[in-house]
């Protein structure tokens, strides 16, 4: 029998290309037809046909409330009443800029956007404007969107540009990003030697989640700000992933690492659509109508979108809320863990914060080309077992997961549950 998920599925694809609007949701990383979901709640989704799930995707990692929190609906509902869009300058914005900048003290100033995507193809304009340079340096594995300039695979050697790794970005712009290993200190030394006085800016996720969970080593992130220091570049951390997930103050305050620019995403719009990219005060001077370089955007600090992000930020801003966030992430790996190995299944897992990884391989991965090693057909077959008994991971073996403050002992219990049915599988 047809199921409307499938059903919808097959409508969908009539007139969206593959049938979604993010390539991820498509499941073309595991198989299969992807949930339609109607609503949610708290750690749970109900898709089209009525099915329920425990969610460990969180739309991404903007839910860390969970799901329609309370005071979250009634904070956009409110702004709703008022106006859905002014396009002019609100008391609302200035307030969620003050949160950012006291929540993270690097942040000197923030502009408002629209995304993750559109905060930091506005951070590298404004590093190259600052700098007048215009080459930059990324990781391998490490996701900051889909500008043109981001979509860049390592080139044949270190010091070597990148190759486009999308049709439609240009080689000519492909060769002004160098791509380098991630946590590979070594090469990050050799790269400003040879070409420091080019570089504009690194951009990295300092704990990287588009290529599974894979945490940054000893020295890694500490080597980027030296070096940056040392030629003049602006080091950007892209927290759009970890801002307010691994810390209230971020990955820069847990790792005591203070970057030039920070961007920021997801959390910060509570569900909504806002990104935000801000830093050092003479950097962000720079910024058109006070400076030469050009930014701008109709919906940027929407009342509505602004309205949840400002509720999220407040309720995250409580004694105890990380620590408990980050214990309930570390039960749900400590007990798949431990799934795993009474099944003897070659599987490792990690967490920070709120943030995990799961990894078919003996010992959690520290590069891209470790991740790569994974076992990906064993995780395909775990991701359904776990999808049929209503756990909803990411479908794909290259991302990370998420907790919400809703999940309890109730949710790690029936995820375990699964989960010793799916090692076995």
């Amino acid at each position: 029998m047809t199921t409307r998920n499938e059903t919808l599925f097959e409508r969908a694809r009539q007139r969206i290309p593959a049938g979604v609007n993010s390539p991820v949701r498509a499941f073309r990383a595991v198989g299969g037809t992807p949930p339609f979901f109607e609503r949610a709640s708290g750690p749970h989704l109900w898709d089209a046909d009525g099915k329920r799930y425990i969610d460990y995707v969180g739309s991404w990692g903007p839910m860390v409330l969970g799901h329609t929190h309370p005071q979250v609906v009634e904070a956009v509902q409110a702004a709703a009443a008022r106006a859905l869009s002014f396009g002019a300058p609100t008391e609302s914005e200035i307030e969620l800029a003050e949160a950012i900048c006291r929540l993270m003290p690097s942040v000197e100033m923030v502009r408002l956007v629209s995304s993750g995507t559109e905060a930091t193809m506005s951070a590298i304009r404004l590093a190259r404007g600052h700098t007048g340079r215009n080459l930059i340096v990324k990781f391998e594995g490490c996701y900051h969107g889909h500008a043109d300039s981001l979509l860049v695979k390592a080139g044949s050697g270190a010091l070597t540009f990148g190759n486009p790794s999308s049709a439609g970005v240009p080689p000519e712009i492909a060769a002004l990003t160098l791509v380098l290993d991630f946590n590979n200190i070594d090469q990050i030394e050799k790269t400003f030697a040879a070409r420091g006085p080019e570089i504009a800016c690194v951009i990295v996720e300092p704990v990287a989640g588009n290529m599974n969970l894979v945490l940054p080593a000893p020295g890694f992130l500490d080597s980027l700000r030296e070096n940056c220091s040392r030629h003049g570049a602006v080091l950007i951390l892209d927290e759009v992933m970890t801002g307010f997930r691994v810390a209230l103050g971020g990955a820069q305050a847990r790792y005591g690492i203070k970057p030039d620019l920070t961007t920021l995403g997801k959390v910060i719009g509570g569900g909504l659509p806002v990104g935000a990219f801000g830093g050092k005060r003479e950097i962000m001077e720079k910024i058109a109508p006070l400076g030469p370089v050009y930014q701008a955007g109709t919906l940027s600090g929407n009342p509505v979108a602004v309205a949840a992000g400002l509720a999220t930020l407040k309720l995250l801003d409580t004694p105890g809320f990380q620590e408990k966030i980050s214990g309930v992430a570390d039960a749900l790996i400590q007990g798949l863990k431990n799934e795993a190995q009474k099944a003897g299944v070659v599987f490792s897992a990690q967490s920070v914060g709120s943030m995990f990884g799961l990894y078919f391989r003996a010992v959690p991965p520290t590069s891209f080309a470790e991740v790569m090693q994974c076992d990906k057909d064993r995780f395909n077959k775990f991701f359904h077992t776990m999808l049929e008994r209503g756990v909803y991971l990411a479908p794909s073996a290259y991302e990370a997961g998420f907790v919400s403050a809703t999940h309890g002992t109730t949710e790690i219990d029936a995820t375990l549950a699964a989960a010793r049915e799916a090692f076995k599988a």
